[in-house]
């Protein structure tokens, strides 16, 4: 069945970088309304009002450039930096010696504090130390070195706050990473357990019929046979130690904590339903009986050919295991939330642990063509077997996740 890969972005930083766009934004308004409420306490209000005509036209004009890690550049933050120190600097030629002594805040007012996130968004803890010491050093040398109790308390605020947004930044980014990867391992896994299914089904199960058919005709055959042989195992050692793929997880620090998990879909989900008892009908023969309910048994369509084909697998089970001569039943149940398919053979049964020991030498029969399948659809399979009593395999699909 043909596969198509979809790409899903992930981030928990960009609702953050979002936030400090209107952040910006807002802290901008606030200190011009700052201003505006005591202007006429200014030394110098024209150089407030330059300044603040400044800062807001750079907070307009790059609004943008906040609204993620890879729009937020180094030469943006150098720039965004150095307008929220030249404010904190101008703020002594602009007011009174006495208004900031007392406390008044400064030209940018609490925007400063934007900036300062910015760098600890982009880059973690390590940059937000580096942005926030140049903004405490610039508001202590205004104070001449002398400042107030609540300035010291507002630059060790923004100091420690900012270290910390990144440090959980970095440990965020870390763990979209690890999830990343999760899921690519999680689809590469399904994937190759589909392809190995379809392996099983087909490929090695003609290989054991010609080590078989060759070892009893002799000759040449037998030799074509233990080649056959060969490559069988060559094969299922393939299938159950197959590669993951190399991690297509974005490392682009540009990118922040975005990265690209890659799931597989299945396009068969928009083919509609299937009646299941039409699929499994044909299995029914001279030693094979079919029992199946008065009326349809709809099935998503993928979800029905994967039921098929555990189905066929468990009958492969039966005619290899059990002998030529064994019989076997099909048990179709329809309970409305769910389907009960169930196998049912006279055969010798299986030796407890023989299914442990078939898996650790690479037969996934079981494994993979009948209880891989049934996991995949959000199913269970239950086998049961007593020696000298045969085998019972018991497939139960729930209809709310098979959609």
């Amino acid at each position: 069945m043909a596969k198509r890969e979809r790409v899903v972005r992930m981030s928990v930083e960009q609702p953050l970088w979002r936030a400090l766009t209107v952040y910006r934004l807002l802290t901008m308004v606030y200190a011009v309304l700052l201003f505006l409420c005591a202007y006429r306490e200014f030394a110098r209000p024209a150089v407030a009002v330059g300044y603040l005509a400044v800062l807001a036209v750079w907070t307009v004009a790059t609004y943008r450039s906040v609204a993620s890690a890879a729009r937020c550049t180094k030469r943006f933050l150098g720039a965004d930096l150095t307008v929220a120190l030249a404010g904190i600097l101008l703020t002594a030629l602009a007011d009174t010696h006495a208004r900031i002594g007392a406390g008044g805040p400064t030209l940018p007012s609490i925007w400063t504090a934007g900036s300062v996130l910015a760098f600890a968004l982009k880059g973690g803890w390590r940059w937000a130390g580096f942005a926030s010491t140049p903004v405490a050093v610039a508001n202590i040398v205004i104070h001449g070195g002398d400042p107030t109790r609540d300035t010291l308390h507002n630059v060790l605020l923004v100091w420690v706050a900012s270290i910390a947004i990144g440090y959980v930044v970095e440990v965020a980014r870390a763990s979209e990473a690890t999830l990343a990867r999760a899921l690519e391992i999680e689809a590469a896994t399904r994937e190759r357990e589909r392809l190995a299914r379809d392996i099983h089904d087909g490929v090695l199960q003609v290989l054991a019929m010609v080590q078989r058919r060759g070892s009893e005709l002799g000759g040449e055959a037998a030799e074509l046979g233990r080649m056959a042989g060969e490559q069988e195992v060559a094969l299922r050692t393939l299938v159950s130690s197959g590669l993951v793929p190399a991690s297509r997880v974005s490392r682009d620090q540009s990118l922040g904590a975005l990265v690209d998990a890659y799931e597989v879909e299945e396009p068969g989900a928009d083919e509609g339903e299937l009646d299941l008892r039409t699929l499994l009908a044909p299995h029914a023969g001279s030693r094979v009986s079919f029992a199946e309910p008065g009326g349809p048994v709809p099935l998503p369509a993928p979800a029905a050919r994967e039921l098929a084909g555990a189905v066929g697998a468990a009958l492969d089970n039966v005619r290899k295991h059990a002998g030529e001569g064994a019989r076997a039943w099909i048990l179709v149940e329809d309970w409305g939330d769910e389907v009960i398919v169930t196998v049912r053979d006279d055969g010798p049964g299986i030796p407890a642990g023989r299914l442990d020991q078939a898996e650790g030498e690479g037969r996934m029969g079981v494994a993979l063509s009948i209880r891989g399948r049934l996991r995949d659809l959000g199913g269970t399979a239950e086998l049961v077997s007593v020696p000298g009593q045969g085998t019972e395999v018991e497939l139960k699909v729930p209809r709310g996740r098979t959609q």
